[in-house]
């Protein structure tokens, strides 16, 4: 399965009023959902002879399954005034299966043995997603929810660009088109087509041979693509929500794969997001679930068949500041091809841009401040400078002037505030730089998210996609260097490239660090020892060492190339074949020690820099806030190139995992409402 995100039309007033009801209405169903499974829970695990004697029986009585949540929902439907006029039963049904779905995750262990936290009521904000029904493929024309109707070609006829030739009148023949030549041309304001009203001939005649005809449905329209909700049992009638398709160049071929078969559509889920610049401040779209493999282009198809008939094997190390990459011929034989190494930085380009847009976000937060504490005064003490200025007024027998308050803000006892933030009263520009601030911190994700499936494509096409990493745990890494994570993302880098290597008909392998010490040992076999400042490998002759030099990473990178794992599931089994590596450190000499000092790949991937840019000024990161760097640099506090903010007892580890973090998510929005 894969699914398509269809950008949706609610230009219209009273249509976005109603889709905004729907939301609320949902809202309010799951967080009614929450609460009775979160009570339900409780008065589980507080039975506990009942639960030890019988346990199947005490969740029945209890009605802890997904049809007793199910039941549940219908109570809150029919007892509601208010809710059948916005709601079906089908959506409040699915509703109740996906608040089950994190109840069944509590209650029992995955295969680890670790059970999710006790369920929880989530906020306004968080609610995005509106989950669909799936439709019928055993009944023909029959959706339960969000349906969609229409077909691409009508979609091509309605909106077709005036440059294309007229002979073109298929879908297939535009994906044909020349790159860059423009398909669609669709309108600002989208109109939404109109129900079908013409009678449909049957085909079978009545007793005086006349030809029988029924009434035209939704399900009869053949123009441009629209998502219908026919709303709830007592509502005003349909929803009916025009869809936009991408119109950027190479967009018709991802379409043609998602959309020229309607018979392969399966469900929809009406997804909302933060947009400051559309009506409402919501965007809305369709996700469209389709039974088919996801789209890649004929470049992708073509980049992935070559990287896959490459006889190579490679190794990762992954760093705050940089992911390294070497690779071998798959044979050992320096005739096969020589060794390649990749180092992935951020460029000169890529800091500024970072540094302009920290600069931008924290202005946007000392607004959001300045705000919150204007309209909420008597939330806030007064500063030192202030009070001391009351003084003085006071003493000179003139007025108190009011100021908006820049003290901390007040607490109990214990520390907690008197007033809850989400309590605070906040003004309309106050939400609106709010909504202007998550919008950007979506932006700068979905940037990163992008820059990472290309380097991972770059790389994979340069050094196969037969990759080893060490086995870490990046959280680590965030707990020290969490603004220097964050500005590169190496998680979401080996992430990527796990994920590429996977798609190419390879595997992103992962070792072990404590049986395999990557940074503590030489290509020859020989253990050298290095304090995590030390950021350049030599293995001294004049201790019994054969004389490598090399940056710490490369080295790594290298050495992880020449691991074998007896399990590839399990990292534990991970060894370092010395023989295999002495053996290649012999046969690559020539190339072997620039490959370990710098980048000799192709210069494909988009984070690559050239030998003369890739001279560290300082340091490469921005660094972190100096109390905070005081406090985790130990007794040297001298920055290194490649590390921000040094420490002597750091893990062993680098980065590179993708086990779930077990807190909670992070985010740019340090907004407590």
């Amino acid at each position: 399965m894969s699914v398509i995100r269809l950008p949706l039309v609610v230009d219209d007033a009273d249509v976005r009023r109603r889709v905004e009801q729907l939301f609320s209405a949902m809202w309010q169903v799951k967080r009614a959902l929450q609460r009775d499974a979160r009570n339900v829970v409780d008065a589980y695990w507080a039975g506990d002879v009942r639960r030890e004697s019988d346990v199947k029986a005490w969740r029945a009585e209890l009605g802890l399954s997904r049809t007793g949540l199910e039941h549940r929902a219908y109570q809150h439907l029919e007892r509601s005034g208010w809710l059948s006029d916005h709601v079906s039963k089908a959506l409040v049904m699915h509703q109740a299966d996906e608040v089950f779905t994190g109840v069944a995750r509590h209650l029992h262990p995955d295969a680890s043995g670790r059970r999710a936290g006790r369920p929880k009521t989530g906020t306004w904000w968080e609610y995005t997603r509106i989950p669909g029904r799936a439709r019928s493929h055993t009944t023909d024309r029959k959706w339960e929810t969000f349906r969609l109707h229409g077909t691409l070609a009508g979609h091509l006829d309605a909106f077709r660009h005036p440059a294309l030739p007229p002979p073109l009148t298929t879908p297939a023949q535009a994906a044909e088109l020349p790159p860059g030549m423009r398909v669609l041309a669709q309108p600002r304001r989208l109109p939404a087509p109109a129900r079908p009203t013409a009678g449909i001939p049957t085909g079978t005649t009545d007793a005086r041979g006349r030809p029988r005809s029924r009434a035209a449905t939704w399900f009869d329209h053949t123009g441009p693509l629209t998502v219908v909700f026919a709303g709830g049992p007592t509502g005003r009638g349909e929803i009916i929500l025009p869809v936009r398709l991408p119109q950027g160049a190479g967009r018709w071929p991802c379409l043609l794969h998602y959309l020229n078969d309607p018979s392969l559509w399966h469900k929809i889920d009406l997804v909302r997001r933060r947009d400051p610049a559309a009506p409402g401040g919501w965007a809305y779209e369709a996700h469209l679930m389709v039974l088919s493999p996801g789209y890649a282009s004929t470049a992708t198809r073509t980049r992935r068949r070559q990287a896959a008939a490459l006889q190579r094997v490679g190794g990762v190390d992954g760093n705050v500041s940089n992911l390294a990459v070497v690779s071998f011929p798959t044979t050992g034989d320096a005739g096969d091809g020589p060794v390649r190494s990749s180092r992935i930085t951020l460029t000169d380009q890529e800091q500024h841009a970072l540094a302009k847009a920290r600069k931008k976000a924290r202005g946007r937060q000392r607004a959001l401040d300045r705000s919150r504490r204007a309209t909420n005064p008597q939330q806030y003490q007064h500063s030192r400078r202030q009070q001391a200025r009351g003084e003085r007024r006071q003493a000179a027998n003139l007025p108190p002037k009011t100021v908006v308050p820049t003290g901390p803000r007040r607490t109990t006892a214990t520390g907690k505030p008197q007033q809850a933030y989400r309590r605070d009263t906040v003004s309309t520009s106050y939400r609106d730089l709010r909504a202007r601030h998550s919008a950007a911190a979506a932006s700068a994700a979905e940037a990163s998210h992008h820059r990472a499936k290309k380097t991972a494509a770059a790389l994979v096409a340069a050094h196969g996609p037969n990759l080893t990493i060490e086995d870490c745990d990046i959280r680590t890494w965030f707990r020290l260097w969490g603004r220097a994570c964050s500005a590169t993302t190496p998680g979401r880098l080996i992430t990527a490239l796990a994920t590429e290597c996977t798609a190419t008909g390879g595997r992103l392998l992962r070792a072990s660090t404590f049986t395999t010490a990557l940074s503590q040992h030489c290509l020859c076999g020989r253990r050298v020892t290095k304090s995590l400042r030390q950021r350049t490998h030599y293995c001294d002759p004049a201790e019994g060492g054969c004389g490598l030099k090399g940056d710490r990473d490369m080295v790594s990178a290298a050495l992880a190339a020449f691991t074998t794992l007896t399990d590839p599931d399990d990292p534990a089994t991970a060894r370092l074949d010395h023989p295999r590596a002495r053996a290649a450190q012999i046969l690559f000499a020539q190339g072997l020690q620039e490959a370990l000092t710098e980048s000799t790949a192709p210069k494909s991937a988009p984070s690559g820099r050239t030998r003369a840019a890739a001279e560290p000024r300082g340091n490469t990161l921005p660094r972190q806030r100096t109390a905070s760097a005081r406090r985790n640099a130990g007794p040297c506090t001298v920055a290194t190139p490649d590390e921000t903010r040094p420490a002597p007892e750091r893990p062993k580890a680098h980065a590179g995992t993708t086990r779930p973090h077990t807190g909670r998510p992070r985010t740019h929005i340090r907004d407590k409402s």
